[in-house]
């Protein structure tokens, strides 16, 4: 499958782009604080931003190899389980120390 940008969804992208560097760094911060590590809503609720700011920047951060799922799980303010993430340099850390 092929993705198609329009011009409204490039400049919805290159608007938020400086943004969402700035919430991967809130997100990545935030795990770093707590190596037992974190559900989204766990962070939302320590950053003091909405879950919609900060989920999608869990996403891109996994992908570049900066978190990981710890295979915990908690439930979420909804009830449901939801994954544990946990910063990937406490693991380096740890390893190295």
């Amino acid at each position: 499958m092929t993705r198609h940008r329009t011009d409204t969804s490039a400049a919805a992208y290159v608007g938020i782009a400086p943004m969402a560097d700035h919430l991967r760094a809130v997100v990545h911060k935030v795990l770093c604080a707590h190596p037992n590590g974190l559900t989204v809503d766990e962070t939302c609720a320590i950053a003091d931003y909405k879950r919609y700011s900060l989920q999608p920047r869990f996403t891109e951060l996994l992908k570049k190899g900066m978190i990981r799922d710890t295979g915990q799980r908690r439930p979420n303010v909804s009830g449901a389980n939801a994954i544990v993430w946990r910063a990937t340099v406490l693991d380096r850390q740890e390893d190295a120390a």
